[in-house]
């Protein structure tokens, strides 16, 4: 008789690393979900922030008024080179990191002669809102408003001004 030299793994030992690996990725898989979701978090609080820091340059520019779409604050003043904010929200409606940021003014048009242009209508506030696409983007809705404060609330839903009085500040 033939002694044969058998190298390689048997079927049981493969199929126990399977099994091991399978339990590590779904111990592993939530915590990345997570992470993900609070970067996506983290992402649109920072994007708020600045129509926040963008509106407050423009303000100062033009009398105390706010520009009525994100677009407006994109472009730069009469004689600049930079706009108030980047280009990455320059239209309504940004999707960014998950979720869309959009901004609305609130109040009556004014018209007053701005850095930009003549005779252009601005508002006396605006509502800066940051709305996660699906739950698995992000699981809280952020505004923000002409007073600097940064609200949050649960869930997929857009925040309305109406509804910051009822919403908690982010701090």
């Amino acid at each position: 008789m033939k002694v044969r030299n058998q190298k390689g793994f048997t079927l049981i030992e493969l199929l126990i690393v399977v099994a091991i690996i399978g339990i590590i990725a779904a111990i592993a898989i939530p915590g990345l979900l997570r992470a993900r979701m609070s970067g996506n978090e983290a992402s649109a609080i920072g994007s708020v922030r600045a129509i926040n820091s963008a509106q407050a340059a423009f303000s100062s520019s033009n009398s105390g008024t706010y520009a009525g779409t994100l677009e407006i604050l994109v472009m730069s003043c009469s004689g600049g080179t930079a706009g108030f904010i980047s280009p990455d929200l320059a239209t309504s409606d940004s999707v960014k990191s998950g979720y869309t940021v959009d901004m609305d003014p609130v109040g009556a048009e004014l018209t007053i002669t701005s850095c930009h242009a003549a005779d252009q209508a601005v508002f006396p506030d605006y509502l800066a809102t940051a709305t996660p696409l699906t739950a698995s983007t992000g699981g809280r809705a952020f505004a923000s408003n002409g007073g600097g404060a940064l609200y949050v609330k649960s869930g997929t839903t857009v925040l309305a001004a109406a509804d910051l009085i009822n919403t908690n500040i982010l701090k």
